[in-house]
């Protein structure tokens, strides 16, 4: 998939026009015009400045487009409850603009946008201080709410359309509301603010090159597209497990679990796009058109969830050569409410491409060994002729992410004994990417390109799908397992590949 400066010029105009549409204007600042070639200066507000997600992840992805694309110009405003001297906060910009780029000085896009930036003390859920702040900001601006969904949900309630700058563009992090119900009032709440496609709800794994490269590797080789079916796929396992434990984030964690925080999001939109049928182009409303009907037609595996979905969490252990405590004894948790460190569920694609085909998906914290991979195992050959020996299992192709892979395991025989049939794994490295992952969602972002953020329809459907699991094990219907930190998970627990 096409990515960086020629991307974004192909589609600058289209975006334009797009956005005259939805406004009313073009949001062109005099400012912006001359050495750009007359591209308009994005204003980016950052709301929850001073936290994790911006210096780690936002700012160095933002530091690497503005290398990639030198004639974008960004103005970012840094806004947090908690004030911080101006120096200060471009230092840190400065800071993790270097994260993203090569050498070690910044490019001039970057230098730039780090002597300009400026920071703001703003509560934002105190509505009448936000408008203030708000009034000052020039269009075209977008908002950026690295900060919890709750507090986020609670700034876009106190707004109205006035209150923002012509063509805001609004980002907002995962999850989606806490359930299908308020995932559809957050959504009711964001379309009265701004059109849809000014929405960008972040799932950074619609970024990885990984995931865009399921695209490729499905559409463009006749070897795959063929038995991309039920008819020859017998089973998919999509998981994310991790040698990483809390990392100090039981604020957000120990109120979500692994259910919520990779499975109700990121490994569902996964599946979408594992599963969709061929859209018509790769544009916004055809690529989210096709995942969205997936997501409508998913169901966990014989409407059971008590059968069909597994807990457990970990206790003390160690992972490589770092010892962990048991999670309950972590620092934040409350052992009372059961999070869970490991999820597992499978689902049905309930569509005449994929009936009967059980998808399961798997994350994990604190695992020895971990893999985050899509693995499609197709369906063993009906005959084999006598004089072939041994085993022939269905092929095995599966995506790693990070380091990106692509291996395709057969059955071929050779060797000693020419007859006998043995696996063999045909590989393929594609190295970590060009581009981080938010880089490619953050450049869609100030492009006014929803393509890679989810649709409000598909937030909501994700709830939908989970919340099943939700009941039952609020209920107590599933226990709450246990498996040492460093291990693969209960050894009750079956093992899938």
């Amino acid at each position: 998939m096409t990515t960086g400066s020629d991307r974004t010029e192909a589609k600058e105009d289209a975006v334009s026009a797009a956005r005259t549409k939805a406004t009313g204007s073009t949001g062109e600042r005099s400012s912006g015009e001359g050495e750009t070639g007359g591209r308009p200066e994005t204003t980016l507000v950052i709301f929850g400045a001073g936290g994790d997600l911006t210096s780690r992840l936002v700012l160095p992805a933002l530091g690497q487009l503005l290398a990639r694309e030198p004639a974008r110009r960004v103005r970012i405003v840094g806004a947090s409850r908690n004030a911080e001297p101006q120096a200060t906060w471009r230092r840190e910009v400065r800071r993790a603009f270097a994260k993203g780029v090569k050498g070690d000085e910044l490019p001039e896009a970057a230098e730039r946008a780090a002597k300009t930036t400026t920071f703001a003390s703003v509560d934002i859920t105190d509505t009448k201080a936000l408008r203030a702040f708000l009034a000052e900001i020039e269009a075209p601006a977008v908002l950026y709410f690295a900060v919890p969904p709750a507090v986020a949900a609670s700034a876009c309630h106190g707004l109205k359309p006035a209150d923002l700058p012509d063509g805001t563009v609004l980002a907002l992090e995962k999850p989606f509301g806490s359930d299908e119900a308020s995932a559809r009032e957050l959504n009711a709440v964001l379309a009265g603010l701004v059109p849809e496609t000014q929405v960008f709800r972040v799932d950074h794994f619609l970024g990885r090159s990984t995931t865009l490269n399921l695209l490729g590797a499905r559409f463009a080789n006749r070897v795959f597209e063929p038995v991309w079916s039920a008819e020859h796929v017998e089973s998919v396992v999509i998981r994310y497990d991790e040698a990483l434990g809390l990392e100090g984030r039981a604020g957000y964690y120990d109120k979500a679990g692994a259910l919520i925080d990779m499975i109700q999001s990121h490994l569902l939109q996964l599946l979408a796009f594992v599963a969709m049928d061929q859209p018509a182009t790769l544009d916004e409303q055809d690529l989210r058109s096709a995942t969205a009907a997936v997501l409508r037609a998913t169901h966990v595996w014989d409407d059971n969830p008590v059968h069909h979905s597994r807990r457990a969490r970990y206790t003390a252990g160690t992972v490589g050569d770092k010892s962990m405590p048991d999670y309950a004894d972590e620092p934040g948790v409350d052992p009372s409410r059961e999070t869970e460190t490991l999820a597992e569920a499978t689902f049905e694609v309930r569509t005449a491409r994929w009936a009967g085909v059980p998808f399961t998906l798997r994350s994990g914290k604190a695992i020895g060994d971990p893999r985050t991979e899509v693995a499609v195992r197709l369906r063993p050959v009906r005959h084999l002729p006598t004089g072939l020996t041994g085993d022939a299992p269905g092929s095995l192709l599966r995506f790693a992410l990070g380091p990106d892979r692509i291996e395709l395991t057969i059955n071929v025989n050779g060797g000693e004994d020419p007859f006998a049939l043995a696996p063999a794994t045909l590989a393929a490295d594609l190295g970590a990417g060009a581009l981080l992952a938010y880089t490619e969602v953050l450049e869609g972002v100030l492009d006014g390109d929803p393509t890679l953020s989810v649709r409000g329809d598909s937030a909501e459907q994700c709830w939908r799908i989970v919340q099943p699991i939700i009941d039952a094990w609020r209920r107590g219907e599933v226990p709450l397992d246990e498996y040492a930190a460093g291990s693969a998970g209960p050894e009750a627990w079956p093992v899938i590949d």
